[in-house]
């Protein structure tokens, strides 16, 4: 017989939840919570479905967090299996959200059946906060339902984010933090003309070069202990009409920083516009925001969750807060502990997405050992 999380990440996989569409995930895992008694609450936000689930009323609350939305598989020829039709090779589960973060929520799920069998009267309050939303904008997902329990006064003390950590096996990295995510998009405002007659145009091009060559060669700050330091990256540009006999009009440059606890969305806004302005870079600039970083120090929820991985893998695990983005950066602002810890991330967003179906069964176990050490008396 399959083991239950495996079967419950095949049953969500099959299923092709591509941003925003939940695709009946969150009805499937609402089934389950449902008949552990919690009291089931879809938060939906235009085309996006959430879901917040709580079983109790006091604190402290342990909020088990993710996403049941993927990314698009690509094209179905890159693929060894369809991506939605999960198939278990070589003892590897394969399909689209296998790692992130299908196989998670799947873990969750079994851990909190296996826990309230033997703890229905634990203390505190267990809720799970899922989203369609968290692999898109992220506008109508996790951020809104955050603001939605504050404004009715539900507080999270610690949340657990499932997504994929590890770097070779559940357990070995805990994110205990995230770096902060500023995005701009540049306009070099020139004047198109003759490459014969430069005299008569002005160079997008030129323009900027001495300003990208200050930007990259930039130390925006060293980092700390928890964070690397804060990295300056250009993801793409664009000037030209194709012609090699015709100055472009205009450059167009999208950039971004993942940035430390040492500095600040306004001030790497600050800085930019000042080495624009400083090397007379005639531009129009858009920013966005995606989040401030987060750091969750030594406390109840780091050291629950270290225990757990000791207590069911072995190992001794890696705080780290590398990586990209992830919806914790909506729930720490409020008060809350929080830890990311999911499977390996080697495959997520690639063709034949995978993981360990080992990894899957541990996983699960060490989230059940979680709930022991955060809710037992």
């Amino acid at each position: 017989m399959q083991d239950p999380t495996v079967e419950l990440a095949r049953e969500l996989i099959r299923r092709p939840s591509v941003t925003p569409d939940d695709a009946g995930c969150q009805v499937l895992i609402a089934e389950r919570l449902a008949r552990m008694g919690f009291r089931i609450e879809p938060m939906p936000f235009g085309e996006v479905h959430n879901l917040w689930a709580r079983r109790g009323e006091q604190g402290p609350l342990l909020c088990l967090a993710g996403h049941t939305d993927v990314v698009p598989p690509g094209p179905r020829e890159a693929w060894r299996h369809d991506p939605f039709d999960p198939v278990i090779e070589d003892g590897r589960l394969y399909g689209r959200g296998a790692a992130d973060m299908k196989g998670s929520l799947a873990a969750m799920v079994t851990a909190c059946e296996r826990f309230l069998a033997r703890h229905p009267d634990h203390r505190g309050s267990l809720a799970f906060l899922l989203t369609s939303d968290e692999e898109g904008p992220a506008v109508d997902g996790t951020a809104r339902v955050v603001r939605a329990l504050q404004a009715r006064g539900e507080r999270i003390d610690w949340a657990l984010v499932g997504e994929p950590t590890a770097e070779r096996s559940a357990g070995d990295v805990i994110k205990n933090g995230r770096r902060g995510s500023l995005s701009g998009r540049l306009r070099v405002i020139g004047r198109q003309g003759h490459v014969a007659y430069p005299d008569k145009a002005d160079n997008p091009i030129h323009r900027f070069a001495p300003a990208l060559a200050e930007l990259v060669a930039a130390e925006w700050d060293r980092g700390n202990e928890h964070f690397p330091p804060t990295t300056f990256q250009v993801s793409n540009i664009q000037a030209g009409t194709g012609a090699g006999n015709v100055i472009p009009g205009e450059l167009e440059a999208w950039f971004n920083f993942r940035y430390s606890t040492e500095t600040s969305a306004e001030a790497l806004r600050a800085r930019v516009e000042e080495i624009l302005r400083r090397h007379a870079v005639p531009h129009e600039l858009a920013w966005e925001h995606s989040g401030e970083p987060f750091l969750t120090p030594a406390g109840e929820l780091v050291e629950a969750v270290r225990a757990a991985v000791r207590r069911v893998a072995g190992i001794e695990p890696r705080l780290s807060t590398s990586g990209g983005t992830s919806d914790g950066r909506f729930i720490a602002p409020t008060g809350a502990q929080v830890v990311e810890l999911g499977p390996c991330n080697a495959t997520i967003h690639q063709a034949d997405e995978h993981v360990a179906v080992e990894e899957l069964v541990r996983l699960s176990a060490i989230y059940e050992a979680v709930l022991d050490a955060l809710l037992v008396p």
